[in-house]
């Protein structure tokens, strides 16, 4: 199937992912690497106190403040 009759089929609201192979699908961009970070305490304890207060670990709470912080500085 060319581009031109999936993307049409698309705009149309057909089901169009019984055309591709999803189990080799990948997000670019997404890949991780792990990092060590060193922080002081009194961070840890800032990030722990608004991490329990969202119900979230800390962890999440920093990847979406560095990611909101380079996102702003992007556009």
């Amino acid at each position: 199937m060319k581009a031109e009759e999936l993307d049409q089929k698309f705009d149309e609201g057909v089901a169009i992912l019984e055309h591709f192979d999803l189990s080799t699908a990948r997000r670019p961009g997404l890949e991780t690497k792990r990092i060590n970070v060193d922080f002081p305490m009194w961070m840890v304890d800032a990030l722990d106190k608004e991490a329990k207060r969202l119900g979230v670990h800390r962890q999440a709470i920093i990847k979406t403040w560095i990611a909101q912080l380079l996102d702003a500085k992007m556009t």
